[in-house]
């Protein structure tokens, strides 16, 4: 086996390297004898001497195999001085790099052993030093000198990738040739020494899709036209072996997952030559009527497939979009469809790829068609009139029963069935018309007037007779036509106004009419004066042809105190047939007016007030005399209020309680004879102390002489009149209270408050100072004087 194999090679190798070492043992620098101390002289070139100084030891690098695992140390080399006679006075010393516990040295012969197995990609080599001393005295014999011990590699490490998958992507129908991807791998061999660490790839999985380059592990495409729709991935196995790939040598490996990627290299195809549809002729514009889909091997955009309709006699009826998530085209309505006109349609449908690949555009045309037939099925349809709206007209005033007009509709379907007519009540809440429901004939129940409705729209319901859920709607506008119904009116409610000195011709007003009637029954006006007044003296009327007319004063010198107001007829006529016109009446007023015509006063009493007071002084005098009684009435009432008398009713009696107490307590030790816990009584903190009074029991009857008059203002009667009251009641407060202290005591330590025997104590107190407190404090100097002052005057 290959195992088997491998260590045989490694013993092999071993032995080999064993055989090398002795031979450099015996024949190389490591066994040096010392020559004589004085020069050696040799011929160079063309006569030169040349002169080589003597050494007591020269050698080079020292050499030993990694990985030795045989039971004796391995002899790395021998030291031997030239002055070494071979009686042991001589020591023979290493240090540096692994001295004495990699490397060991006899002291007494030189030779070197390595105690323990070296690996080379651990560390290479190991620099050290030697030196022979004298073994008594230790004097160094010679000088130390290093030396180097080289770790000589075996191949005992396996090529490693860098990666242990992976994953790389070509686009399907890849040339041959293709780069793919780069595999590289590592040896930590000595690629300087033989040849472990000189790789070479191979392919061991993946053929004959793939090949990879044997120096570089550069992997590429190896058969042309791959397929993404045959076989998307690929499993390919590189090996590295060292050794440069000879037997022996040893390897490794790593998997690699190729991925083609997708092309547009495929057009899209109906599974199917013909698609069957069915829509209702009930269906709606936009509702969807079926899909078709192309099958597309392609993914992602090479997939996409967008659809058109290119022909068919449907095309105005029906329309088709790309659903692009489904990939699929839906063929949707445009139209109304009708099945009594038409029962079938047919399209013909294409489907190409959005996205071409021009260097594929060889494989054919990326496109395909098919045949859509749509039958058009039967639907129980309401009824449809023969308009979508209709517009009628009717005369004002017409009679009751008037035909308007006629509505028609019909069953679109085959069996045709009879159709009920009705008007929609909420568009017609007056109910001004009836309809037939047999004809469709619309007539008015009552009279139409245009000046209050001018039109009328309301809505007619058709209904098939055997099916009432069946029903239609049309819209249907009468037009009231106008009739001269109306006389024309003046604009506006006018009044007008003439100065007493106008004069003769002078125009003072214009006034207009309204006609509430149409355009062609109204304007043109004609203005006129009746003809029993048409020669009136004072006003004449003017005719300005644009549907106004213009009032003159036909004299001068009116007089307000004659005749202040004037009442001027008027008639006006319409342009209708026949024409209409009515009679309005001017209200004229003269007035005053200056030089320049601006109205002063247009009332008559002006004239008779002219030596008396005018109407402004008259209305401010009356409003001073309202003021004035108003401030009386205010007076007087104030003057009363204040003469009612000052008392205090009796619910409102507020009299101030004194209780005078003659009896001492018992100090501060008499705790029996009274509750002190009715001193901290929490009603007594807000304000409210209990009594203990003693009310009588018997009810005392005032005398009724003594209550003054309710009116009287005699306050100091009335006050003294109470205070009796009070003093003679024994049932009013303050009752007489009753306390009896038990317990006299036996003093405080305060001692007495009183200064009645101050005089006559032995107290220490000094009041000298009460002398200077001035005359008012005389007495109480004279009382507390001092001892001294006082036993003098005693």
């Amino acid at each position: 086996p290959k195992m088997k194999e491998d260590s045989c090679l490694q013993a092999a190798l071993l032995c080999l390297g064993m055989l090398c070492y002795s031979h450099a043992l015996s024949t190389g620098p490591l066994n040096q004898s010392r020559p004589s101390l004085h020069g050696h002289h040799e011929k160079g070139k063309e006569g030169q001497v040349l002169h080589r100084s003597k050494r007591g030891w020269v050698w080079n690098q020292f050499f030993v195999i990694e990985e030795y695992t045989g039971p004796d140390p391995v002899l790395v080399g021998r030291l031997h001085s030239d002055i070494d006679s071979g009686d042991g006075n001589i020591k023979y010393i290493l240090s540096g790099e692994g001295a004495g516990i990699i490397f060991v040295i006899d002291d007494k012969s030189g030779n070197i052993h390595a105690t323990k197995t070296l690996d080379r990609e651990e560390r290479a080599q190991y620099t050290l030093t030697a030196q022979a001393v004298d073994r008594n005295t230790n004097r160094p014999l010679e000088p130390p000198s290093e030396f180097i011990v080289k770790v000589q590699d075996i191949n005992d490490n396996p090529p490693e990738f860098l990666h242990e998958n992976y994953h790389a992507n070509v686009p399907e129908r890849s040339n041959v040739g293709t780069s793919v991807i780069q595999v590289t791998a590592s040896d930590a061999d000595d690629p300087t020494y033989g040849n472990s660490a000189k790789l070479v790839y191979s392919i061991l999985e993946g053929q004959p899709y793939f090949s990879v380059e044997a120096q570089t592990g550069i992997i590429r495409t190896a058969l042309p036209n791959m397929d993404r729709e045959a076989k998307e991935e690929y499993h390919v196995v590189i090996q590295a072996k060292d050794m440069g790939g000879h037997m022996g040598g040893l390897s490794g490996t790593t998997k690699v997952t190729i991925t083609l990627t997708d092309v547009n290299d495929n057009p899209p195809k109906f599974p199917q030559s013909v698609y069957q549809m069915s829509v209702s002729e009930a269906a709606i514009p936009g509702e969807e009527v079926g899909r078709v889909k192309a099958k597309d091997p392609d993914i992602g955009e090479n997939g996409l497939v967008a659809y058109s309709i290119i022909d068919g006699d449907g095309m105005d009826m029906f329309e088709i979009t790309t659903d692009y998530e489904t990939q699929e085209g839906v063929v949707k309505l445009k139209k109304t469809l009708d099945y009594e006109t038409k029962k079938t349609y047919s399209l013909k449908v294409e489907a190409a790829n959005v996205h071409i690949d021009p260097k594929f555009i060889s494989n054919g045309p990326f496109k395909d068609t098919v045949t859509v037939k749509i039958a058009v099925e039967d639907a129980d349809e309401p009824p449809v009139f023969l308009k979508p709206g209709y517009i009628f007209e009717v005369q004002e005033n017409a009679a009751s029963g008037t035909v308007v007009g006629k509505v028609h509709a019909k069953d679109p379907d085959a069996a045709n069935s009879a159709i009920r007519y009705s008007i929609d009540r909420h568009t017609d809440l007056e109910r001004y018309f009836v309809i037939n429901a047999e004809d469709g004939n619309i007539k008015t129940i009552k009279a139409l007037d245009r000046e209050e409705i001018a039109w009328h729209n309301i809505s007619v319901f058709a209904v098939e007779v055997h099916k009432q859920h069946q029903e239609a709607k049309v819209p249907v506008s009468i037009k009231v036509v106008d009739v001269n119904d109306n006389a024309p009116k003046f604009a506006a409610a006018y009044e007008a106004f003439v100065c007493e000195n106008a004069r003769s011709n002078q125009q003072f007003i214009t006034i207009s009419a309204d006609d509430k009637d149409d355009s062609a029954n109204g304007p043109r006006f004609i203005f006129s004066l009746p003809p029993e007044i048409i020669h009136n003296p004072n006003f004449t009327l003017r005719d300005n042809r644009d549907n106004t007319a213009s009032v003159l004063v036909r004299r001068e010198g009116f007089s307000r105190q004659k005749q202040d107001l004037y009442l001027l007829p008027i008639v006006i006529s319409d342009g209708g047939l026949p024409p209409l016109s009515s009679t309005n009446t001017l209200t004229i007023r003269v007035c005053g007016c200056d030089s320049s015509g601006s109205l002063l006063s247009c009332n008559a009493e002006a004239f008779v007030l002219n030596a008396g007071l005018s109407t402004g002084a008259l209305s401010a005098l009356l409003a001073c005399i309202v003021i004035l009684l108003v401030i009386v009435v205010l007076f007087v009432t104030l003057k009363r209020q204040k003469k009612e008398p000052l008392i205090v009713f009796e619910e409102e009696d507020v009299r101030e309680n004194i209780i005078t107490y003659d009896d001492e307590g018992g100090g501060e030790e008499d705790t029996e004879a009274f509750d002190i816990a009715t001193l901290q009584n929490p009603d007594g903190i807000n304000g409210f102390i209990p009594r203990k009074d003693i009310k009588p029991e018997y009810q005392y009857l005032p005398r009724p002489g003594l209550r003054p008059a309710p009116n009287s203002v005699d306050v100091d009667d009335f006050i003294n009149t109470r205070i009796q009251e009070a003093d003679n009641d024994p049932t009013a407060p303050p009752y007489d209270s009753i306390q009896i202290y038990g317990y006299e005591g036996r003093g405080s330590v305060a001692g007495s408050l009183s200064s009645l025997e101050s005089a006559t104590t032995d107290s220490d107190l000094d009041y000298d100072y009460l002398q200077n407190w001035g005359p008012r404090f005389k007495k109480l100097a004279d009382l507390y004087g001092s001892k001294d002052t006082f036993n003098d005057d005693s």
